[in-house]
C-alpha cells in the first residue's frame, strides 16, 4: 500500500509541543505526514522541529508555493486532517469558514475526514461560544474528539487538556481504516466493563486473569466519540490512559465490580460487560500472609465458591423491569477436541439472554493483554457476524455499531 497523507495542524496553544509525538507516531505506522501549523503555533515550536520530524518544508501562509497552488492542493491531496492542538480560535475560524491562514484554508478544500482535537483552559471549552462552535462542527460531519481531564497550564486542572498523541494517533488511523464516528449515541448513558477482576487469597496473593482491559477502554473511546455519557467500571486496569470523557469507577472483585455495574446501570441506555471477571473465589481470606512451611495446606488446597454472574444477573434485572439497557456480553472462549470455541460462545449466548455477545478465542499470545482482536459477534436473532483481525479500536467500533440498533 502507498503511504496515506495525513496533515497534522496545530494550532498556537502550549499543547503545541505535544504535535511532535503525533507527528512521530504516524510516521512510525509507514503514513506520508506534512505539517500545517498556524504562524501563532510556531511561537511554541519552531518549523526546523516539525520539518525534521515529518521530513516536509513547513509554510503557514497561503502566499507560498504559490505557483503549485499549495493552499488547495494540500487539502485535497490528503486523506486525513488532525488538527491538535486546536484552540477555541482555530475551531471558531473553521465555523465561520475563514481562509486567512494555510491551516483553516487546508479545512475548508477538503473532502477527506477531519478530526479536531481541542486544548484549551476549563473555562473557555465550555463558554457557550466553544460549545456551539463544537456542535456545529460536529453538525457538519468533522470529528470533535473530546478533551482529557487533567492538569492546563499553571495550576489550573479541569476538562480541556489535550488527550495523548497515542491517543490521538489511534483514532486517526481507525477513522483511517473507513470507521465512522456518528453522534448516534449523543443524550445516551453507556456503561462497560472493563479488565479483571482479583480475588484475595491473603493480602498479598490473588485470583485473577491475564485480561488487560483494553478492549473494554476501547469500547469505552469510541462511545464517547460518539456522543455517549460514558461510565467505565474498571477491574486491573491502573496501566492504560482513561479515555477523554468517560467516568472511570475502579474496583477490584467480582462482587464489587457487581455492585457498581447493577448501580450505573439503572439508568443506563447501554451495558457493555467487556470484562473478565473471576468466576470464584477463596471461601476464605486470610487476614495475614499465609507462610511458607507453617501451614502448607492452607497454600496448597484453596476451596473456591462460584462468583455471581454479573450478566445474567443484568438481563434478570431487565425481565423484572428494573434496568431497561441494552445488553452486550463478552464470552472468551477456547476450543476442544469436542466443540469449537464459536459453539461455545453460541451455547453461552442461550444460557444469558443478552442482545449480543461478542466471542473471542483466547489463549496464549491471543487478545488478552494485546493490541489487536478479532472474534463474532453473535446476535440473539441467531445472527453470526465474523469481526476480522483489527485494532482493539477497530473492533469497538464494529461492536457500537451492532450495539446501536439494540439503544431505543
Amino acid at each position: 500500500m502507498s503511504p496515506r497523507k495525513i496533515v497534522v495542524g496545530v494550532s498556537g496553544g502550549i499543547a503545541a509541543y505535544k504535535a511532535c509525538a503525533l507527528v512521530r507516531d504516524l510516521k512510525e505506522f509507514g503514513d506520508d505526514v506534512r505539517v500545517v501549523p498556524t504562524p501563532s503555533a510556531l511561537n511554541f515550536v519552531g518549523a526546523a522541529t516539525f520539518e525534521a520530524l515529518s521530513g516536509h518544508p513547513v509554510s503557514t501562509t497561503v502566499f507560498d508555493a504559490v505557483d503549485e497552488v499549495q493552499h488547495v492542493r494540500v487539502g485535497q491531496e490528503a486523506d486525513l486532517i488532525v488538527i491538535a492542538p486546536a484552540t477555541a480560535d482555530v475551531m471558531a475560524r473553521l465555523v465561520a469558514g475563514r481562509a486567512d491562514d494555510l491551516l483553516t484554508a487546508t479545512v475548508l478544500v477538503a473532502t477527506c475526514p477531519v478530526v479536531i482535537a481541542p486544548a484549551m483552559h476549563t473555562e473557555m471549552w465550555n463558554n457557550p461560544a466553544t460549545v456551539a462552535n463544537v456542535a456545529t462542527l460536529r453538525e457538519r460531519g468533522i470529528i470533535v474528539l473530546e478533551p482529557a481531564h487533567g492538569r492546563l497550564t499553571g495550576k489550573d486542572s479541569g476538562p480541556g487538556r489535550l488527550m495523548e498523541p497515542a491517543q490521538i494517533g489511534e483514532i486517526a488511523r481507525t477513522i483511517l481504516s473507513g470507521v465512522e464516528l456518528p453522534q448516534d449515541l449523543r443524550g445516551k448513558k453507556v456503561v462497560v466493563s472493563a479488565g479483571g477482576t482479583q480475588e484475595n487469597i491473603d493480602p498479598v496473593r490473588f485470583i485473577g486473569n491475564r485480561s488487560s482491559g483494553k478492549q473494554g477502554f476501547a469500547l469505552a473511546d469510541i462511545a464517547v466519540h460518539r456522543g455517549a455519557e460514558v461510565t467505565i467500571v474498571a477491574g486491573d486496569t491502573d496501566q492504560l490512559e482513561t479515555p477523554p470523557g468517560a467516568t472511570i469507577v475502579r474496583v477490584r472483585s467480582t462482587r464489587d465490580m457487581e455492585a457498581a455495574v447493577h448501580k450505573h446501570a439503572a439508568d443506563a441506555d447501554l451495558v457493555i460487560m467487556a470484562a473478565a471477571v473471576a468466576d470464584f473465589r477463596p471461601v476464605s481470606q486470610a487476614d495475614s500472609k499465609l507462610k511458607k512451611g507453617a501451614d502448607e495446606s492452607a497454600l496448597t488446597t484453596i476451596t473456591l465458591t462460584e462468583n455471581p454472574d454479573i450478566l445474567k444477573g443484568l438481563v434478570e434485572k431487565r425481565r423484572a423491569g428494573e434496568i431497561t439497557a441494552a445488553i452486550v456480553g463478552f464470552a472468551a472462549e477456547t476450543g476442544d477436541h469436542e466443540s469449537s470455541a464459536l459453539d461455545y460462545g453460541k451455547e453461552k449466548l442461550k444460557r444469558k439472554g443478552c442482545d449480543l455477545l461478542m466471542v473471542n478465542e483466547v489463549g496464549d499470545g491471543k487478545v488478552f493483554g494485546e493490541d489487536r482482536n478479532r472474534g463474532w459477534l453473535l446476535g440473539k436473532d441467531g445472527s453470526v457476524t465474523e469481526v476480522d483481525d483489527g485494532s482493539k479500536q477497530m473492533v469497538a467500533a464494529q461492536i457500537i455499531d451492532a450495539s446501536v440498533r439494540f439503544v431505543s
